[in-house]
């Protein structure tokens, strides 16, 4: 046993003990505190992460539901437009329609009178031609005889007339 005590190793293991002894009675509440304070900050830390997870599948959520209101109301926009682009094109039609009719009827009412105009021309120049046929053949078969004939006869039609 004398041996023992003057054995290095022997006094290093009970100072070891006396030690650990120590530091475990004076220093188990400050390692626990300590130990405790990291578990709490942990549980701290997961719980604002699993705030956050939360919240970013709310915000997914929520912009997934926006992404189908924006799509539907995309496909609703599309819809009145072509609704929009199909009574434009429909009017313009029945405009053009219009038009062309009121065209043909000024067409038509132009024909008309210049079909009028030329046949009061032609109606013209054929009285014209008849006028002048008539004088030159006058002129040709009548005789200063035959004019004065024409005259008496006249002169006697009128005072025939005026009594």
């Amino acid at each position: 046993m004398t041996e023992l005590l003057h054995d290095t190793n022997f006094w290093v293991l009970i100072s070891f003990v006396i030690f650990s002894g120590v530091a475990y009675k004076y220093g188990k509440i400050t390692v626990l505190s300590k130990l405790d304070g990291k578990i709490d900050a942990i549980r701290t830390e997961l719980s604002q992460a699993e705030k956050l997870r939360v919240d970013a599948q709310e915000l997914l959520a929520e912009y997934q539901r926006k992404h189908k209101d924006a799509i539907s109301e995309a496909a609703t926009i599309i819809a009145d437009a072509k609704k929009h682009a199909n009574d434009i094109k429909n009017t313009a039609e029945e405009d053009l329609k219009n038009i062309l009719a009121r065209r043909e009827e000024q067409l038509q009412e132009k024909l008309i009178r210049i079909e009028q105009n030329a046949s009061q021309e032609i109606q013209a120049y054929v009285s014209k031609i008849a006028v002048n046929s008539a004088r030159d053949l006058l002129n040709e078969k009548m005789d200063a005889k035959a004019d004065k004939a024409i005259i008496s006869n006249m002169m006697d039609n009128v005072s025939k007339t005026l009594n």
